[in-house]
């Protein structure tokens, strides 16, 4: 069986204290430290450009902004962690309900030149710590919405992006998301060196059941295997061939990784453990790590509010051993 052999197998988390616009960028250590503890070696740090800039001008950066992504790096690297720093909303596009954007990353010119003014300057900045410790991922979950963004757009500005940082910095380690909300591998960009994220959300139905801004409420209750969506059975089966050309990427020595991956709150828990293992086991067999979404909250192993848990106090918090238990499998 073919693996992935172009990145280390990263396991860990998403953390959200630079998430959106209203986010007070304040990261706890804790949260590093614990992943660390538990064994794994991986954070995602999805963030929101606005909140290094000043008055939203996306040609100002604002130093005591990008002083506090220079904490994330720092805690993770201190706790030996790979930080994946990845832009949630960029100038120009956000996958967010929030985004409001006065220009479209995919079509103007000068979102574009903001977009890598920003990842030159963190470039810059973060030039002296090695890809082992850091990478870059360019812009969330890129999407065809409203055909605001064709396939040939979305390569043009990660060729640019990427030829950018690399005038900076030719060995930082890359990482670009699928298209389609990270569904969809891109072979046309497999020439560019760098690597491709992948995510742990289908099917959907079992993944954002109920969450208000995915569904509908058309979403069947979740159960696995053999849930049915859009006219597809989802089992362990379905889930191969999801991830088949991601596998194929990896055949091509393109280094692959799932950012993102897990199920809301929601869902039923028993459901929810039953689908993952079956999904880890999946990206365990080809040497992909994954990073769940998130570590506290909805999706996560600590205070995610599900009603049907037997939670154990940790530190004041409420842990589900399950769900970690079942990570720390994988």
């Amino acid at each position: 069986m073919s693996c992935q052999r172009t990145l280390p197998r990263w396991r860990g988390f998403n953390l959200l204290e630079m998430f959106g616009t209203g986010s007070d960028g304040n990261w706890r250590e804790d949260d590093f430290r614990w992943m660390s503890e538990w064994g794994f070696d991986f954070v995602r740090l999805p963030m929101c450009y606005t909140l290094w800039v000043e008055g939203g001008d996306a040609l100002k950066l604002y130093e005591p902004g990008l002083a506090k992504v220079d904490r994330g790096v720092a805690l993770g690297r201190k706790h030996g962690l790979h930080v994946c720093l990845n832009f949630h909303r960029g100038p120009g596009y956000s996958v967010n309900a929030e985004r409001k954007e006065p220009y479209n990353l995919w079509k103007d010119q000068e979102a574009l030149d903001a977009f890598c003014l920003h990842w030159r300057t963190f470039a810059e900045r973060y030039k002296g710590i090695g890809s082992s410790e850091l990478s870059f991922n360019l812009i969330n979950e890129p999407a065809q919405q409203s055909a605001a963004m064709t396939r040939e757009d979305h390569e043009r500005v990660i060729r640019a992006t990427v030829g950018v940082i690399r005038e900076v910095d030719s060995e930082r380690l890359i990482i670009i998301d699928g298209l389609e909300y990270g569904r969809i591998a891109c072979p046309e960009l497999a020439d560019l060196g760098v690597a491709q994220s992948v995510r742990a959300y289908s099917p959907a139905g079992v993944s954002h059941y109920r969450a208000s801004w995915v569904d509908d409420g058309t979403f069947a209750e979740p159960v696995w295997p053999d849930y049915e969506e859009s006219g597809r059975r989802w089992n362990r089966e379905a889930l191969e061939e999801f991830y088949g050309p991601w596998v194929e990427l990896a055949e091509r020595g393109v280094g692959v990784h799932c950012g993102e991956g897990g199920a809301f709150t929601r869902t039923e828990h028993e459901v929810v453990l039953a689908w993952l293992r079956d999904v880890l086991e999946v990206l365990t067999s080809h040497n992909i790590g994954y990073a769940l979404w998130n570590l506290r909250g909805a999706f996560g192993i600590v205070d995610s509010g599900r009603e049907d848990v037997e939670y154990e106090d940790f530190h004041g918090h409420k842990l589900d051993r399950a769900l970690l238990s079942l990570l720390q499998e994988f």
